[in-house]
């Protein structure tokens, strides 16, 4: 396995045994994104999607050197000449978390819910949307048939859940999955939960590819990255991503820590309402009348300087973005035709051409006399959305355009997202090596099914022009065919500009070298350790006892304050306790 080595530094004046019980070897990880559900059905947030691929496995997983197919809960898989059943095999020898074997039925009873029940397929419907059956004639067979080909059939990012436990689950709707024993086939297995505190994983002993190399997974709440890089430096913490340009550069040459700077498969974008809407066309939120013309949503995405926000709110660790799939998946990732200009000039012409004149204090005026004071809603996790925030509101200042910039907890903006009330809002989203669900975001389809319902849209965007592009780059098994279909689609969300896809992020991480000596990356060269399209950086996290081949007692104590003590098995704790320290992805 690919993985990235930190250097470790071995040094003692003098060691005693250590006359504590022997320690869990914990890899404590930071998060500041709030959990929307620990239900894989209802899991949308990046830290939700992110916990659960570490307690479920999916039918097929994702290569760590290259993104390809592999194996999960399927060892192999073949389909039909007419490309409309597919045959997976879901081998003896796999177990839950509780002994139970894993069968096939598991798989077909997972799909078949998301079929039936609506609130199943709150998270991940798209991806079952065109299955016409799914059976299982035996314990080891998986039958999968589709009304027309479909090209995702390998990246159905869709945690597969026991059916002895969930076949008692009432409302999907109302249960939240967080109460330990939580019965699982991935490499963890849920062991405490509070809200807004900790979220505690164990080794699963019967994890199929084997059992990690060390004991616990511990993710701590901070509200901060701020506050998290500081616990880091602090080694209170092993592991950190999501950081700002001046939070990972103020760790370069930092003691005991290791930095990797990765090509991402997140972007940030600024989402304008361009006319919220359930699935029958029923208006729902408040969003601005304006920004439901194209040419004003195509002036305020003029006005707006992405490479300066690169530059001074990325720090320049970023790339320019154009559609939602960034440059690490070349394949499906767009240049458009002709790119936006930076251009206020234009954008102010093509606003007083369009018939929104400037009033007598600057602010322009529509055609119905409503002034365009446009709300920015952003989180106030993220000191991105901060700082971009009051960028987007100085340049369209310069067009005429006022903005009124509000952050707020995570899930009060989701709250706003869904009921359609904002004009403008941060969001991001992680992509898949397959396209097909980030494409899904913006059909009429995902829009919600009643005022009260929740969707899956990401910018309410509803056009026919789309919506035929993505049924059939959803059909085309040629990669050549379906790339060209998958740029259209992009190109046509950039011409409509639904949402602005300001950059997609370098990851930005760090870790603790003197307790964790290398981790699994994704892909190869040039991959992250968190947010992958898989459990391989949490799965293949080596401690450095392990790395050392140690195989003393796991505890050593250190006679003197200033000496940097040789970390064994419970380093992990013994380096938190020697400095005074306490251990505790959708945007």
């Amino acid at each position: 396995m690919a993985s990235i080595v930190g250097a470790v530094g071995l040094a003692a004046s003098s060691l005693a045994p250590s006359a504590q019980a022997q320690q869990p070897v914990t890899l404590r990880v930071a998060i500041v994104q709030q959990v929307d559900s620990l239900n894989p059905f209802l899991a949308t947030y990046q830290a939700s999607t992110e916990v659960g691929r570490l307690m479920y496995d999916y039918l097929t997983a994702y290569d760590a050197k290259d993104q390809r197919p592999v194996e999960a809960l399927a060892k192999s898989w073949e389909k039909s000449a007419d490309n409309l059943t597919w045959t997976f095999t879901v081998p003896d020898g796999k177990k839950w978390s509780d002994d139970q074997p894993i069968t096939a039925g598991d798989v077909a009873f997972t799909y078949n819910l998301m079929m039936t029940d609506k609130e199943a397929a709150t998270a991940n419907g798209s991806f079952v949307a065109g299955f016409e059956s799914v059976t299982a004639p035996d314990d080891r067979t998986v039958v999968i048939k589709t009304r027309a080909p479909q090209a995702s059939m390998l990246a159905l990012d869709v945690p597969i859940v026991p059916e002895h436990v969930w076949k008692g689950v009432g409302k999907i709707a109302d249960y939240k999955n967080d109460t330990p024993p939580v019965v699982g086939s991935g490499p963890f297995v849920l062991s405490e939960y509070r809200a807004n505190e900790f979220i505690k994983l164990k080794a699963n002993k019967n994890y199929w590819r084997g059992a990690p190399k060390y004991d616990e997974l511990h993710f701590v709440y901070y509200k901060t990255v701020d506050a998290a890089v500081q616990a880091l430096d602090r080694g209170e913490l092993d592991l950190v991503n999501r950081m700002g340009p001046a939070q990972f550069d103020s760790l370069k040459g930092k003691s005991g820590i290791t930095l990797n700077k990765a090509q991402g498969r997140r972007f940030n974008e600024l989402v304008l309402n361009s006319g919220a809407a359930t699935r029958t066309g029923e208006p729902i939120g408040d969003g601005h009348p304006a920004l439901k013309d194209v040419r004003v949503r195509r002036a305020v995405a003029k006005a707006i300087d992405q490479d300066a926000i690169i530059a001074r709110v990325n720090g320049g660790y970023a790339e320019r973005g154009t559609g939602p799939i960034p440059p690490v998946f070349p394949d499906f990732h767009l240049t458009p035709e002709t790119v936006r200009p930076f251009d206020p000039a234009a954008a102010n012409t093509e606003l007083d051409q369009a018939g929104y004149p400037r009033g007598a204090d600057g602010t322009r005026v529509g055609p119905d006399g409503t002034p365009l004071r446009f709300r920015l809603i952003g989180h106030t996790s993220r000191a991105y959305d901060e700082q971009a925030g009051e960028y987007v509101k100085g340049s369209l200042a310069d067009v005429g355009i006022a903005v009124d910039v509000q952050l707020v907890a995570d899930t009060l903006l989701d709250e706003y997202g869904v009921a359609g009330k904002f004009d403008l809002i941060f969001s991001g989203w992680g992509t898949n090596p397959d396209p097909d669900f980030i494409l899904s975001l913006h059909t009429c389809d995902a829009r919600p099914a009643s005022p009260t319902a929740t969707g899956t849209t990401d910018s309410f965007f509803c056009d026919a022009t789309y919506d035929e592009l993505y049924r059939q780059q959803g059909a085309e098994l040629d990669p050549a065919k379906r790339s060209e279909l998958v740029k259209r689609m992009q190109q046509r969300f950039y011409d409509e500009v639904p949402a602005i896809i300001l950059g997609h992020d370098n990851a930005l991480e760090a870790y603790r070298n003197d307790t964790f000596a290398s981790f699994t990356i994704q892909p190869d060269p040039g991959g992250v350790i968190m947010a992958q399209n898989g459990v391989w950086g949490y799965y293949g996290a080596v401690p450095v006892a392990a790395s050392t081949g140690s195989s003393g007692p796991k505890g050593l104590l250190v006679a003197g304050a200033v000496v940097v003590v040789l970390l064994v098995g419970g380093g992990v704790w013994l380096l938190a306790r020697r400095r005074g320290a306490t251990a505790g992805d959708r945007e």
